[in-house]
């Protein structure tokens, strides 16, 4: 679909325009988290996001679309489209058009977006953004890219704060057990593509997760870093896979020749290199306790590891056991006590055991953080070292998600009506303070490792601080790459 940038709204934003106060001439907004009361995070004492996303919104919205679907068009024809538009769904000239004309004409966006750099950790508070019109006839256009603006930016923002958060985690075991810290890069895995609302919502997500992480199997997520984030495969590793099975796969081999897909797999597709094979078409204990048996040696002769991937019961329970069954059955020890028993290993300088190099774990249905560090936690109890299982992060974790996990908002807090400054606010009695909104001009300040926003700022100390120009006029002003990202967020970890 291509999309009319002046359709992406909400009805109600056509007519603020005439709203607004005579002799209105701008309008500066911002977009804050404003609450992490339905935050997903590990330390509710420190709750942060990362900012990222705005760059490719910039790209793909604020200057591709708005040129190719309205400045690069005949004006009569999008002028008339948009009239259309309005005169079926509100009431035949219910909106004017002239200053959709005149923006035609002007051939631009009078804009100016002044940000944080993308990979900041942000708390709750403080905008990562501002925005302004730039010309004065403009000033409706400030907040008439609200809607867009959020749908674009509070996913990408959730979901690479997400990654944070599981990265903390998994950097955390693995210092506490002795798992290599390189081995973290590839301990989640984005397996979410499927479950998440259609295929722009994965790319995004995607592409957020690649900020903490290099694995994934969302291949388009690495295609957008790639065009909106300066990022080469060529260059660097931005997402990375192996080979996999799905249950399609094991089921056309049938129940009784499940053992020989195995062999082929290793043997003959894969005699090299990793390779994850889903384990719980038919029994999952059996292929734990007697198929790896069997195929021991085949397994040990390899030059690469074999994963094995359950996909069903309780994360926990399989990984680390069940003290509900019988002590020395396979359940009650789980799988990575199963597989040392069978394969043996190493063990770590602080004392943990690590499964030998040849064989490995994957577990990626339901996983959440609390199930996450449930699944750490237990190895650890049990001497077991994190390096013993990958996690593949799905749409229950991506997905599960809104915009208000962290009240994400865009809010005006300035304007200028017959050429004087109006510091304005939002501070609902009704409220229990979170929709209360900043006032005036702002401006943020980096102060040791966070940000501290000022308000009711001058003009002049409202040019200074860590917000940045990074779009004017319809130009992308400063940019960020991939490695810039991730660099920025390791640096809080």
């Amino acid at each position: 679909m291509n999309i009319n940038p002046l359709n992406a709204i909400d009805f109600y934003k056509t007519d603020h325009r005439r709203q607004y106060p005579e002799g209105t001439t701008e309008v500066y907004a911002n977009f804050t988290p404003r609450s992490g009361r339905l935050a997903k995070v590990l330390d509710f004492d420190d709750i942060r996001v990362v900012f990222f996303g705005l760059q490719y919104f910039i790209q793909d919205y604020l200057i591709d679309c708005w040129h190719k679907n309205f400045f690069e068009q005949d004006k009569n024809k999008v002028v008339s489209a948009y009239k259309r538009r309005m005169d079926t769904s509100l009431g035949v000239d219910a909106i004017s058009i002239e200053h959709i004309e005149e923006l035609h004409d002007f051939g631009y966006l009078p804009l100016k977006i002044k940000a944080l750099p993308e990979g900041s950790l942000v708390p709750i508070g403080i905008p990562v953004l501002t925005v302004v019109n730039t010309h004065p006839d403009f000033f409706w256009l400030t907040n008439y890219i609200e809607s867009v603006m959020s749908s674009y930016l509070w996913k990408p923002i959730t979901s690479a704060t997400t990654a944070f958060q599981y990265k903390k985690l998994v950097k955390n075991y693995a210092i506490k057990t002795g798992t290599p810290l390189d081995f973290i890069l590839f301990q989640c895995h984005d397996f979410s593509f499927r479950g998440l609302s259609g295929v722009q919502d994965a790319i995004i997500s995607g592409a957020a997760h690649l900020t903490s992480f290099c694995g994934t199997d969302t291949v388009l997520a690495i295609d957008l870093l790639e065009e909106y984030y300066n990022a080469s495969a060529d260059q660097e590793m931005i997402g990375v896979s192996v080979p996999a099975t799905e249950h399609s796969v094991m089921a056309m081999g049938m129940e009784d020749g499940e053992l020989e897909t195995f062999r082929r797999l290793i043997e003959d597709l894969y005699p090299k290199g990793i390779v994850s094979v889903v384990s719980d078409t038919w029994d999952f204990w059996k292929v734990i306790t007697q198929y790896t048996v069997i195929l021991k040696n085949k397994i040990l002769a390899r030059d690469g590891k074999l994963v094995i991937r359950p996909d069903s019961g309780d994360p926990v329970k399989i990984i680390c056991g069940d003290s509900s069954y019988p002590q020395g059955s396979p359940e009650y020890k789980g799988a990575v006590e199963c597989l040392w028993e069978i394969f043996g290993g190493t063990v770590t300088p602080q004392g943990y055991k690590m499964l030998d190099s040849h064989i490995g774990l994957i577990y990626g249905d339901s996983i959440t953080l609390d199930r996450a560090y449930n699944i750490l936690k237990g190895l650890e109890e049990k001497g077991f070292a994190s390096g013993n299982v990958v996690f593949g992060i799905g749409s229950y974790t991506y997905q599960y998600v809104t915009r208000d996990n962290f009240g994400f908002a865009v809010k005006a807090t300035s304007g200028v009506v017959n050429g004087k400054r109006r510091d304005i606010f939002k501070n609902p009695k009704t409220d229990s303070g979170t929709k209360k909104s900043a006032k005036g001009l702002l401006r943020v300040e980096q102060e040791g490792n966070t940000f501290v926003l000022y308000e009711q700022q001058t003009p002049e100390q409202e040019k200074q601080g860590a917000l940045k120009t990074v779009f004017e006029d319809g130009k992308l002003i400063k940019s960020y790459s991939l490695g810039d990202i991730r660099q920025r967020i390791s640096s809080y970890l």
